[in-house]
């Protein structure tokens, strides 16, 4: 009876190994025919994230449209997937010159785009501007700034791409959104006003364009991290707002966040949100014990704790 279990649990393991490997390699061939030969334009490409999103799509046979702000980052960036690639599986991606902030330019690019390809098919809203500041310092010129940046720059270059995928009947939608579209956090007012008001909008719009089989989706990290930031260790006081904000402070890494999108995009998934279990409690308790939450996050700032930036 000892040998038999013996002999039983390597191959048990190596059978269980076995099952995983097919199931990955099954993975990545249907995330790769999901968005093969599809339109997808990428905002904020020359990001952290925006790289890695550019990199998945276009490994998978994407016709990729990618947006920025600086051309030679953009070019660096294009270079970059061609090298890699092999030019047989992929296609050259189309570069844009894109400030969410500028609204006339971003209705330009959208037309130009369409104009090109006729299409969008999948359209992933990644760009983000950070600010960080007590709300009585920032001006009213940062806060509209901001707003233009986050959200009325996404919405705008949905609107002219929607109709599009109205009248084809099919399409999606990614809005990379963060925590702060759920819960506020001292000293974020504006950033976090933009990104409620972000996933206010695509929530409504969900429902909208559901009967024309145009899929929307959020992904809510609690923040994509640098690739190479650590959370430091810092001197930190036993309080429970230090504590869920030092849990905060670990992120996503933007590799993960692009896989997770490119799952999303393959399920349609209609909403993830990627954080570990203290920020997702956080959302739970800012919903169920409202008056709880506030005080733990007044607590913090009366201590004046200096939150790591968003990135």
């Amino acid at each position: 009876m000892g040998v038999t279990a013996v002999l039983i649990l390597p191959l048990l393991l190596l059978g269980v190994s076995g099952l995983l490997f097919i199931y990955q390699e099954v993975s990545r061939l249907w995330s790769k025919s999901a968005v093969q030969n599809k339109v997808v334009v990428i905002t904020d490409a020359i990001s952290g994230l925006g790289k890695e999103c550019a990199r998945v799509f276009h490994t998978g046979g994407a016709r990729l449209v990618l947006c920025g702000k600086n051309w030679e980052r953009l070019e660096s960036l294009y270079d970059s997937l061609t090298s890699a690639a092999d030019p047989s599986k992929t296609f050259t991606p189309k570069l844009a010159l894109l400030d969410l902030s500028d609204i006339s330019c971003v209705q330009d690019v959208a037309k130009e785009v369409l104009d090109c390809y006729g299409c969008v098919d999948i359209l992933i809203n990644n760009a983000s501007m950070k600010l960080k500041g007590p709300a009585d310092k920032i001006s009213l010129e940062l806060d509209k700034k901001i707003m233009d940046a986050n959200y009325f720059g996404p919405i705008t270059l949905t609107k002219v791409l929607l109709p599009n995928m109205i009248s084809r009947r099919t399409g999606q939608i990614v809005l990379v959104n963060t925590i702060q579209g759920k819960l506020g956090i001292p000293f974020r007012t504006a950033y976090a006003a933009s990104k409620h008001a972000a996933l206010g909008f695509f929530d409504c719009l969900r429902a909208e364009v559901e009967e024309y089989d145009v899929v929307v989706s959020t992904v809510s990290p609690t923040f994509v991290r640098s690739h190479h930031a650590h959370p430091g260790q810092g001197n930190w006081d036993a309080s429970i707002w230090k504590f869920f904000s030092r849990k905060l402070t670990y992120g996503v890494h933007p590799v993960d966040v692009a896989e997770e999108v490119m799952r999303t995009v393959r399920r349609k998934k209609q909403e993830v949100f990627m954080a570990n279990p203290i920020p997702k409690a956080a959302v739970y308790v800012r919903t169920f014990f409202p008056e709880f939450f506030f005080a733990v996050v007044a607590c913090g700032v009366k201590d004046k704790l200096s939150v790591p930036e968003d990135s």
